[in-house]
């Protein structure tokens, strides 16, 4: 069986096509076929002027198109469009929606915060993990950012805050969201056993590859921190020429990982893990379950 998700970000849309196949002892087994990513930006416009404009009203249709393409080509026969924080903030978002279903048949569902945090939670990542430490989820996004916090195998507490690194970028985060972050994660994150961070995002997993660490591996705090020293010292030119960053990976990376730190600095943890994994594989986790109820 063949499963697609579409993740349309603030800052770039993901088509993610899974083949879902089962184990000898008939677990479902997920082998990601094509992962394609085009960054639309949608939150230069929205955090700036509060909908979407012409063109990137236009650019949204054009990849939904090819991704449309591209399902049929990978003979997809279930598919789950989300898009996050840009979206919600839209005020034209509704009529983009109706275009897009009308022209491609693909009907995209904006996600609130906290359905995007239960997506996050699909990945059921902390449930295979040792129950001898909490977790930490942290998913930065260009809009938003998911904190879930497992502890005992169990989830304890999920929030999503508008701090996301196009938000900064645009000056639009002030000290008092800052402080309501820190203030919900010191009150909701209390643990008795040693804590580890579970990052995702692209920022993270850009960060991750630089570092030349091997799979499986934490980055630690300080890492990121030396990261974020070295690349705030450099303008958004020097970065991409030096780092061989794309300019829509060169200019977020700095938010990013400010965004990482500070979580990681209020929760006292010093090592991050990087599994690969985002919003895209939860919304085919989440399709995959309504499948099964209905086949």
């Amino acid at each position: 069986m063949r499963l697609a998700a579409i993740d349309i970000g603030s800052n770039a849309a993901r088509l993610l096509i899974t083949e879902v196949s089962s184990t000898k002892e008939g677990r479902p087994q997920f082998n990601k076929l094509n992962l394609i990513r085009v960054p639309l930006r949608l939150g230069f416009d929205v955090f700036e002027n509060h909908e979407i404009s012409k063109a990137k009203r236009g650019m949204i249709l054009q990849t939904m198109k090819a991704y449309g393409h591209l399902m049929k080509a990978y003979e997809v026969q279930f598919i789950k469009a989300c898009a996050t924080s840009a979206m919600r903030d839209a005020a034209n978002s509704e009529d983009i929606i109706r275009k897009v279903k009308l022209e491609t048949g693909i009907e995209i569902k904006i996600l609130s915060g906290d359905e995007e945090a239960n997506m996050i939670y699909e990945n059921h990542i902390a449930e295979n993990l040792d129950i001898e430490h909490s977790y930490l989820y942290i998913d930065v996004g260009g809009g938003s950012t998911e904190l879930t916090f497992f502890s005992e195998g169990k989830l304890k507490y999920k929030e999503s805050f508008n701090i996301g690194t196009i938000r900064l970028l645009k000056g639009q985060v002030n000290e008092k969201s800052w402080d309501e972050m820190k203030e919900h994660l010191k009150r909701n994150t209390k643990s008795s056993l040693p804590m580890i961070a579970i990052g995702s995002g692209g920022n993270i997993n850009k960060v991750f590859s630089m570092s030349k660490k091997k799979e499986g591996k934490p980055l630690p705090l300080d890492l990121l921190k030396d990261y974020y020293k070295e690349f705030s010292s450099f303008s958004l030119e020097e970065r991409m020429r030096i780092y061989k960053l794309r300019e829509d990976r060169a200019d977020v990376i700095v938010p990013a990982l400010q965004i990482y730190i500070n979580v990681m600095r209020w929760t006292d943890i010093e090592e991050i893990f990087v599994p690969k994994i985002g919003l895209a594989d939860g919304l085919i986790q989440s399709l995959y379950e309504e499948i099964k109820k209905i086949v």
